[in-house]
């Protein structure tokens, strides 16, 4: 099992996901946390200077991890973090797997096994794998620039899913890209869409408004429901058009606008962000290593 979380770490520890909360408090909770959050870009990179040519060649396991600063990578560039998780339900344990990538390459792997101690509750997944999550952040040695979490960010009920919440207590630029929309209204269909098209997500009833609303130029009652998201079509066959989108928004420090051109430069021709496509893969070796399969 991971170590306890060392909360002198994080920016805001007492949003830290504990399980023992009520529904209710859970909730309340998440309202302070948007709140806090910034919806508007405070990014110290360009979408450009993170953007991923070329991916992982898998065909013989994953990359190994490059030792920096040897070799031709750039030293400055900065660092973005792909988390995915997997899951031991026999054992009621979840591995998170965090991969860290500078210049296109991977620099970096960490992982994390803690317990499951609450059911999957819609709306209020970080306090069921957030715990995993900032654990495998802490095994880190590198400082993220950028985290890229697989779920949900401003697309959320109460506009704090957990790309959100992580980046919050970590006070670091994150993004959530869900494979389903949880919440929140296209501006335009989303089926049979061609690659590099996107439509807004906007609030809609289900969503609550809160303090995050301000950070936004949608907020402006006259320009309609705030914009939490977008569908982003990262990838589609040509012939059939099968692909379903992408639903991306920000987590912490970047604009619902920028989300889409982060994502879209991590994408090197998958239809899933490079960081979490490898996160997902690493997560599973870890399982599979676990399990006394490999």
């Amino acid at each position: 099992m991971s170590p306890p979380i060392d909360t002198n770490a994080l920016a805001r520890p007492e949003f830290l996901p504990d399980p023992d909360r009520s529904r209710e408090e859970m909730e309340s909770l998440q309202r302070e946390l948007a709140a806090a959050a910034t919806f508007a870009d405070d990014l110290d990179f360009t979408p450009a200077e993170i953007a991923i040519d070329e991916a992982a060649d898998r065909s013989t396991g994953l990359p190994p991890a490059r030792s920096e600063p040897t070799g031709d990578l750039d030293p400055d560039a900065p660092v973005v973090v792909g988390i995915d998780q997997a899951f031991r339900p026999e054992r009621d344990e979840a591995i998170s797997a965090a991969v860290a990538i500078r210049d296109g390459c991977v620099i970096e792997y960490a992982d994390a096994v803690t317990p499951l101690s609450i059911p999957y509750v819609p709306g209020l997944l970080a306090f069921r794998e957030g715990e995993p999550i900032l654990a495998a952040l802490e095994a880190l040695s590198v400082e993220p620039d950028l985290l890229v979490c697989d779920g949900s960010g401003r697309i959320h009920f109460r506009q704090a899913g957990i790309a959100t919440h992580v980046g919050v207590i970590r006070d670091l630029p994150s993004v959530g890209v869900a494979k389903r929309l949880l919440c929140g209204e296209p501006d335009e269909p989303v089926g049979e869409r061609p690659e590099g098209w996107s439509t807004a997500i906007r609030a809609d009833d289900s969503v609550e408004r809160v303090g995050g609303d301000v950070d936004d130029a949608d907020a402006d009652p006259d320009a309609g429901p705030p914009v939490i998201g977008h569908a982003y079509q990262s990838r589609q066959y040509p012939n059939s058009r099968r692909v379903n989108p992408l639903y991306v928004s920000p987590g912490h420090r970047a604009s619902a606008e920028t989300t889409v051109e982060l994502v879209a430069a991590l994408c090197a021709g998958y239809k899933l962000p490079e960081p979490t496509r490898l996160a997902d893969a690493h997560a599973d070796r870890v399982k599979r290593r676990l399990d006394g399969d490999g």
